[in-house]
């Protein structure tokens, strides 16, 4: 078991810059196996990036905040063609498919995934909100005010800001962590 881990610490991680030769390529999978399929990659050797958010979940007349995929039913495997057996993604558990060109998988265009990579923080949380400004349209991702739109009104210290929040056909003022305001 000792060495299954020494093996996985060497692995390469999504932060760490592309081989020459690697692009990042888009992998469709099987509805809600994006985390399974991310495993099974991993577990074969490729470098795999499965951005995660926190989403409100409503059941039972209750709310609360699940970590999910970025974007459901995708995630990113970074390959150099001329070197990994790239075929086997398509085989892969949970795997539907390689995104692909005529014969190739096609590429996801340079610096999209990487932009991507800066926006995850030390949770492997995707942070969408880092680009807020006052006076922005800001709609509301998660909690009981979920897709609410308002208007970024300042930045508070921490991670709190005060939005003015169109509900009803009036402003009202909240007060929300930002984590939980993404760009309308």
């Amino acid at each position: 078991m000792t060495g299954v881990c020494v093996e996985q610490a060497r692995r390469p991680t999504a932060r760490a810059p592309l081989a020459t030769g690697e692009r990042w390529y888009v992998v469709q999978t099987q509805p809600r196996r994006e985390q399974g399929a991310a495993a099974q990659l991993e577990a074969q050797g490729f470098r795999v990036f499965l951005p995660m958010s926190f989403r409100t979940i409503r059941h039972a007349r209750k709310l609360r905040s699940v970590k999910a995929p970025s974007f459901p039913g995708y995630l990113f495997v970074a390959l150099d063609l001329g070197r990994d057996r790239w075929r086997s993604v398509n085989g892969t558990f949970g795997v539907a498919r390689l995104v692909m060109g005529e014969e190739a998988p096609v590429p996801a265009p340079r610096g999209v995934v990487e932009s991507l990579v800066d926006l995850v923080d030390e949770n492997g949380v995707a942070r969408f909100d880092r680009d807020l400004n006052e006076g922005q349209a800001v709609r509301v991702t998660c909690g009981p005010l979920a897709s609410a739109v308002g208007r970024l009104i300042r930045s508070e210290p921490g991670e709190r800001v005060c939005v003015l929040l169109e509900i009803m056909g009036g402003e009202v003022r909240a007060t929300l962590n930002r984590s939980a305001l993404a760009a309308a």
